[in-house]
């Protein structure tokens, strides 16, 4: 069971915690930054270093050694701590317009796929085969024409009709004509 602080003791430990920022701070800083990097890592391992001396008053006694050098190796410890911890996760990169995800989940790739086939099985063979020779194969519509050995107009048409019935066979939402009523004001 802990014990709860009593005010005296919570004051006296603001105190020494005060007096050895005052003492230790700029020289934690220093030595934080540079095993760190980066000012803001380093304020941060300075408060964790404060932080673990606070929890453990009893450890700063004068007569058991230097105060400054046993702040340096918590803070040492700290670092190699800090370190091991970014070293253990992968960076960690927000994700923007700019910035493309490492990995990419394919199950919207995947889920579209599966719609664009079934709806193609829908489709008569005349308007398949179109739109197969023109999208998936890559051919012009007169190179589509020769290879369907029927005219270039005629692949023209089934392939507005079919890629409008394949936006159909989707459930891609038709555009509806709106037209106002006689009489109704606006």
């Amino acid at each position: 069971m802990t014990q709860r602080r009593t005010t005296r003791e919570s004051t006296s430990d603001d105190y020494l915690i005060r007096r050895l920022y005052l003492e230790h701070g700029g020289a934690l800083l220093a030595y934080a930054t540079r095993l760190m990097g980066d000012r803001s890592l380093g304020e941060d391992v300075v408060q964790e270093t404060l932080i673990r001396a606070w929890r453990r008053p009893e450890a700063l006694a004068d007569e058991k050694g230097s105060v400054r050098g046993y702040l340096f190796t918590i803070a040492r410890n700290v670092a190699i701590d800090r370190h091991r911890a970014r070293q253990a996760r992968p960076t960690e990169v927000a994700e923007t317009g700019a910035t493309v995800p490492v990995e990419r989940d394919h199950a919207d790739t995947v889920v579209d796929s599966m719609v664009l086939l079934g709806a193609l099985e829908k489709l008569s063979a005349e308007h398949r085969d179109v739109l197969r020779a023109l999208y998936f194969e890559g051919r012009s519509v007169e190179e589509a024409a020769a290879h369907l050995g029927v005219p270039a107009g005629t692949v023209k048409s089934r392939s507005y009709h079919a890629l409008r019935r394949l936006r159909q066979a989707i459930g891609e939402p038709a555009r509806p004509l709106v037209v106002a009523a006689e009489g109704t004001t606006g």
